[in-house]
């Protein structure tokens, strides 16, 4: 009776330690939430009362990384002041952008957890564009009179008090790529064969516009008002071309209309180059590469018949060709707090969360809505930057 009545007693007493240790684990956990949900609401009142601030924006800077046949890497820094006498940490701040060009989103990214110390700091993150949204904005940008809207909407959030500051930046861009072709000087066209006296033809006027384009395509009227000085009537069967973007063959074909040049007169011959969207992906890829630097070339020849001979002219002196740079955020030319341009400032921040490029489907928050968000930013026009055609040299001897 002894033995199990101390068995039983043993028992009871091991049952009653647990009870305890589970009592007292209980009102450790229930005393810790207790504990952080008076610090949050601790934080959140101090923000109230204007103790605490949420980080800003104070810049936003994106230059292209490397690149490849697929994807562009864009590297952005952001400009962050913590108005707060501690770090970020406990703030659960994060960071969001969205790169957009002719509302067409080009890239989105990210970053989470970002610890910023007091003051200004610099955060860097990137993010992928897809080489493949290329002709798509292309199209865009032909379509809208050769004008490019580009806006950036950056936005620094805090997930424990709630609130967001956003900053959009917008430039509008606009080029003029074919205004060069249009010419009124006139250009002698020789075929330099035995029997044959040069010039057979005068070229006395050029002109060029863009055609209907599409997503798929970009044609280019292009109109040469040719003069016959001969006594006889010349026909042209087939007019040939070919489209090179930094010797990327962007659209090649034949037009085959036929025209007479009645003997003393001046007639309209007109073909359409066209260029195929889905080769400028490639395009793109060469034009980063160069520096943001594009040499555009289009290559002409006429086959016509002259004395009962079938003869192909090349068509050298109206080759047309143009250098494109482009500054597509700005910043090609600037340098940053290492003093290399391009480069990534490594300001020791914190953070995980790369962004990558979706197809429109991450969005950003940029501030709106009731939750007491402050927005700032600018908007300036800026004639140098996509695709921004210098040293034009259309129809010119090469």
């Amino acid at each position: 009776m002894s033995d199990g009545t101390d068995a039983g007693s043993g028992s009871t007493g091991g049952g009653g330690l647990a009870t305890a240790k589970a009592t007292l684990f209980g009102s450790r956990l229930r005393i810790g939430a207790v504990v952080v949900v008076g610090l949050v609401g601790m934080v959140v009142a101090a923000y109230l009362l204007g103790f605490l601030g949420v980080p800003s924006v104070t810049g936003v800077e994106n230059r292209f990384g490397e690149t490849n046949e697929s994807t562009t890497v864009i590297q952005t820094e952001l400009g962050v002041q913590n108005p707060n006498p501690v770090g970020t940490g406990f703030l659960d701040v994060s960071a969001g952008y969205e790169v957009s060009m002719n509302n067409i989103t080009m890239a989105t990214g990210g970053r989470d957890d970002i610890d910023v110390q007091p003051g200004q700091s610099t955060v860097t993150t990137r993010s992928y564009l897809r080489n493949e949204r290329i002709p798509h904005w292309w199209a865009s940008h032909i379509r809208r009179g050769e004008q490019t809207d580009v806006r950036i909407d950056a936005s620094i959030r805090s997930g424990l008090v709630g609130r967001s500051f956003a900053v959009p930046q917008e430039r509008t861009i606009q080029t003029d790529l074919l205004s060069s072709f249009n010419s009124t000087e006139t250009r002698e066209v020789n075929v330099d064969r035995p029997l044959v006296s040069d010039p057979v033809l005068y070229i006395n006027r050029t002109a060029g516009q863009w055609g209907d384009v599409t997503n798929e395509s970009t044609p280019i009227v292009l109109d040469f008002y040719v003069y016959n000085p001969k006594s006889y009537a010349i026909p042209i069967s087939e007019i040939e071309y070919g489209v090179n973007m930094n010797d990327i063959t962007v659209g090649e074909g034949t037009n085959t209309r036929e025209y007479v040049l009645a003997p003393g007169e001046v007639t309209q011959v007109r073909t359409v180059t066209t260029i195929d969207n889905a080769n400028l992906d490639e395009w793109w890829v060469s034009h980063l590469q160069r520096d943001q630097v594009t040499d555009l070339r289009i290559d002409f020849s006429v086959t016509t018949r002259i004395g009962g001979t079938s003869i192909q002219i090349p068509m050298d002196r109206f080759t047309y060709t143009e250098t494109i740079e482009t500054d597509i955020f700005g910043t090609k030319n600037a340098t940053d707090a290492g003093g290399e341009n391009g480069s990534e400032t490594n300001d020791g921040t914190t953070g995980s969360g790369d962004g990558t490029a979706t197809d429109g489907g991450t969005t950003t928050d940029d501030g709106s809505g009731d939750d007491g968000t402050t927005s700032g930013g600018g908007t300036t026009t800026d004639g140098g930057g996509i695709l921004d055609a210098r040293a034009p040299t259309s129809a010119r001897a090469v």
